[in-house]
């Protein structure tokens, strides 16, 4: 049984992304220039790493004239950590002295009118970030930079305590700074809530039963702010319950890819734009790496770092250069405070990082001890729910083959269980091979549903264009049919196993694909028709978006409760909102937990798969 090899596209565009950032020119390291020292305190400068491909990486300064009168020149000067550098330039005339590094203008670039900005790029080594930033002599976010006056330090992560269903006591360790820490402002997701000269605030006002995540960053006596603290996340009391932990509510969840901000351009901020972020309950964020049998990190650019232009995020705002916390998990954090009610879960594995998983099941409890500490990082604690585990397969054969047993599972789902608590989400997508002695009975699902929350039963990729001469057969058949190339390979047949051997309907959730999976040199409209190979596709052969589908290659039948389209010489299988309809009325009668989908960058632009899912779930 195959299923999508849902990791594998975007490691591939980033290679591609990095390699095209090294053909920059290198002739903009021209001879030195030494334009007039302008104003301070009259320009802003924003730093964004915009490209990183593992040995090197491109970044970006922009220069922003805040005052009211022109600057006729501008010099930015910043600090590298050791092993950090430049090594080409474009648009302006950089040089350093040890790790010191000062960006001039060009000629052409000094002038800048009111409200102008420039920016300048290059390209580097190292994996640090920029400090100790001036423009022209002030601070790089505008504020007043005294020489030979640190900025603060960050302040201790707070604590919450007293949490009511309107308010919650703060409480952290002091900053320290060279001449004084004057007071500290308090950020709510985000955005300055209050500015107290103690290490203690009670905030007011807030909603019954929501998520919010706070953050505390202190100002010297000369005004200067230092770096935030990591973040808590705190939950209100009163409000009904939350969707999907454990209470019975039906849940709505879509992966959200961390590549998917690459070559598809799809960002946070779309499920906002779609109306998609409205309608669900839940996002797995995919993927984090499984290693050396420890979670890590999976792209740390696209999770962590990336900054986001205004108009590419959530909030509207553009981030900076020296925020604690950019990339995707910023983004999500802001979501989150959109949505209060939305949940995010990190999965960990996919198909292509799936071989790590049997290192993993040696020591369980080391495991979830990484998984843990990774995830509960207080960088981005606040971001996340829980943990999913998507392990592609157990005793079973993937990408790999892993032949760690039949209690592997279940002892690696305990020990996740153990760690993460009753307060967390603990989550697994799973095989759908309902055969008999397929990979549904290779492992201990039902012993180990008593530690999860739900399964996402993955029911979709059950025939493709792997099978390069057919016969042609829908992805994802909700029920068996006439000619159906294989039996036990279907949405009901799994549901069935599962339940036969004890696992609760209510932690089943019904898997929903939002691509098709086609073939080409068929000649037959029907299912069963032979092929020549996989159909073209615009990231790889025999898989396409829903909403490239709907409009290239419209359905024309259904068959096991799913579409099918015969097209030229192509054949492709997919969901629409018609048979996505159908199923969901198929879970309510099977009484299952809810659905998920794979993933939101292949819908429409207006969502329409997830407002189906949303409408057939009510």
């Amino acid at each position: 049984m195959r299923f999508r090899p849902r990791s594998a596209a975007g490691s591939g565009r980033r290679v591609v992304a990095g390699l095209t950032t090294m053909l920059l020119p290198l002739a903009a390291l021209v001879g030195l220039s030494a334009p007039a020292h302008a104003e301070a305190s009259t320009a802003t400068a924003t730093y964004a790493k915009t490209q990183d491909w593992g040995s090197g990486f491109e970044g970006k300064w922009t220069v922003k004239n805040t005052g009211t009168t022109s600057i006729s020149s501008w010099t930015i000067q910043w600090d590298f950590p050791s092993g950090t550098s430049v090594t080409s330039a474009w648009d302006a005339d950089v040089t350093h002295s040890g790790d010191h590094w000062t960006a001039k203008n060009k000629s052409w670039s000094g002038t800048l009118a009111p409200g102008a900005s420039v920016s300048f790029g290059f390209n580097g080594t190292g994996s640090g970030s920029p400090s100790n930033c001036t423009v022209n002599g002030g601070s790089c976010d505008g504020g007043p930079s005294v020489p030979g006056d640190e900025a603060p330090s960050a302040p201790g992560t707070p604590t919450a305590s007293s949490v009511t269903d309107t308010s919650v006591k703060l409480s952290w360790n002091a900053a320290t700074d060279d001449k004084g820490v004057k007071n500290y402002d308090v950020l709510r997701d985000g955005s300055k809530v209050a500015t107290v000269t103690s290490t203690s605030y009670t905030d007011n006002g807030l909603s019954a039963g929501s998520d919010y995540s706070y953050t505390v960053q202190a100002r010297d006596t000369a005004d200067q702010t230092g770096p935030a603290s990591g973040a808590v996340k705190v939950h209100t009391t009163g409000g009904g319950t939350d969707p999907g932990t454990g209470t019975g509510d039906t849940v709505k969840l879509g992966y959200f890819t961390e590549w998917g901000i690459y070559g598809r351009n799809y960002n946070v901020k779309n499920l906002v734009t779609s109306g998609s972020a409205a309608k669900i309950t839940h996002i797995n964020y995919a993927f984090g790496n499984v290693t050396g049998g420890k979670c890590a990190i999976g792209d740390s650019y696209a999770d962590y770092d990336k900054a986001f232009t205004a108009d590419q995020s959530v909030s509207g705002v553009a981030d900076t250069w020296d925020q604690p916390l950019r990339g995707n998990f910023n983004q999500l954090r802001q979501l989150k405070a959109k949505y209060p009610n939305l949940k995010v879960l990190w999965s960990f594995g996919g198909w292509t990082w799936s071989g790590g998983f049997g290192d993993a099941a040696k020591n369980p409890a080391a495991f979830a001890q990484s998984c843990y500490d990774l995830v509960e990082d207080p960088r981005w604690a606040d971001v996340f729910d829980g943990i999913d585990i998507d392990w592609e397969y157990p005793n079973a054969c993937g990408l790999s083959c892993d032949t760690s047993g039949a209690a592997a599972y279940k002892n690696l789902m305990q020990a996740l269980r153990a760690k993460f608590g009753s307060k967390n989400l603990v989550t697994a997508a799973t095989t759908a091979d309902g055969t008999d002695g397929g990979k549904i009975d290779a492992a201990d699902y039902a012993g180990a549903a008593q530690y999860v929350d739900w399964y996402n039963v993955m029911t979709y990729d059950f025939f493709g264009a792997w099978d390069a001469k057919g016969p042609t057969a829908p992805h994802s058949p909700l029920t068996s049919y006439s000619g159906i190339p294989k039996q036990g390979f279907t949405t009901a047949d799994a549901m069935a196993k599962f339940k036969a051997k004890g696992v609760p309907a209510s932690k089943l959730l019904i898997g929903i694909g939002f691509y098709g999976r086609g073939w080409t040199g068929v000649t037959q409209d029907a299912p069963g028709g032979t092929a020549t190979g996989p159909a073209a596709g615009t990231y790889e052969q025999g898989i396409e978006d829903y909403k490239v589908l709907k409009n290239s290659c419209p359905a024309t039948g259904t068959i096991a409760g799913t579409a099918y389209a015969h097209c030229g010489s192509n054949w492709w299988s997919y969901d629409t909102p018609a048979t996505i309809g159908t199923k969901m009325t198929w879970a309510k009668n099977q009484g299952l937990g809810g659905a998920f989908f794979w993933e939101f960058s292949g819908d429409t632009s207006n969502g329409e798969l997830v407002s189906a899912i949303s409408n057939g779930l009510k």
